[in-house]
């Protein structure tokens, strides 16, 4: 179980405009497993765009996730499985891989970059859907992690509790760098 992150992806708009950012996006992680769901929530999601360089980073705290089932869930959360006192933060930084069109009211782009989880990276392709409203754009990314691939491992004893794959989805507004 854990999130990630981390995080994600993600956009921009006009040309005149290139740095975006966004100070409050939604990361939420659910381990569907055969006698348990756990679902958390971090509201605390941090990103810059830069358009001009097509470049991009995001960034959630660890020990932001809410509404696990029991405070002691959250504990082996924080401190068994993804030990945020050591791996503070979930990152994904990278580039867009596909041309972003600011004449569209919606979108959907692909971002390639570095997915880092528990203090291991991977690369990662994550699709980012985009919908305009103004100068703002609120974007979407669904993805899966496999808790292998982070080395994260579930003791036998728990393991009908705590799925191996994570799905992770992202929610927030990129807006134009003050």
């Amino acid at each position: 179980m854990f999130f990630f992150g981390v995080l994600f992806s993600f956009v921009f708009v006009s040309r005149a405009q290139s740095l975006f950012e966004m100070n409050s996006g939604v990361i939420t992680f659910e381990s569907k497993a055969l006698l348990e769901n756990i679902i958390a929530t971090s509201n605390q999601a941090k990103g810059i765009v830069n358009i001009s360089q097509n470049t991009f980073a995001f960034s959630v705290e660890i020990n932001s996730f809410k509404g696990f089932n029991s405070e002691l869930q959250k504990e082996h959360f924080n401190e068994n499985y993804l030990e945020s006192d050591i791996y503070t933060k979930s990152t994904f930084s990278g580039k867009l891989i596909d041309k972003f069109d600011p004449s569209k009211a919606t979108q959907t782009i692909r971002s390639k970059g570095q997915l880092e989880i528990h203090g291991i990276k991977q690369e990662r392709i994550i699709s980012v859907t985009l919908v305009k409203s103004g100068a703002n754009y609120t974007l979407s990314a669904d993805f899966n992690v496999l808790l292998a691939d982070f080395g994260i491992s579930v003791p036998r004893i728990v393991n009908q509790k705590i799925a191996e794959i994570i799905f992770v989805t992202i929610r927030g507004t990129i807006k134009p760098k003050q």
